[in-house]
């Protein structure tokens, strides 16, 4: 058996897989990096004025969206995945993981970054951190469309 012909008998399955992958992947990655990002920001504020963590620690869980939504991306293309399926399925599946996996990636990125700037709102003036929270909610709104796109895409096929 050539690579070509195991690519056609085994190429769904494995391009699937691949999807799957990716959407927990790279929204997972986005996510733990932006999270981390915020959270070594908010932690010298937390030092200087301990009452500030609520406020701080949403700052820091709104990057983390992204990883549930690729997780989530993940376990509905999984419920598609067969070792039956056609290179053609297996295609569609990994390309309708794309917009969460690159959105969810990128989108945690800069959202990290505004939420990072909301923890200096609140370290100035804690009356202002609910506009840090709003500006950081903007950036998840791409990540949130993303989501919908591949979740439209997986529910709207079906093999």
């Amino acid at each position: 058996m050539g690579f070509g012909q195991f690519v056609v008998e085994n190429g769904g399955l494995i391009f699937g897989a691949i999807g799957i992958v990716m959407a927990v992947i790279l929204s997972g990655i986005g996510s733990a990096k932006a999270v981390g990002m915020v959270g070594e920001t908010a932690s010298g504020l937390i030092i200087e004025e301990p009452e500030k963590f609520g406020r701080a620690l949403v700052l820091q869980l709104l990057p983390g969206t992204q990883g549930l939504y690729g997780f989530v991306i993940a376990l509905m293309a999984l419920g598609s995945l067969s070792i039956e399926m056609t290179l053609g399925q297996g295609l569609y599946i990994l390309v309708a993981t794309l917009p969460i996996s690159i959105l969810g990636l990128l989108s945690a990125k800069y959202q990290a970054r505004v939420a990072a700037s909301g923890v200096s709102i609140l370290a100035k003036n804690e009356e202002h951190s609910t506009k840090g929270i709003i500006f950081s909610v903007m950036v998840e709104t791409y990540a949130l469309l993303a989501f919908v796109i591949s979740l439209i895409l997986l529910s709207s096929v079906t093999f």
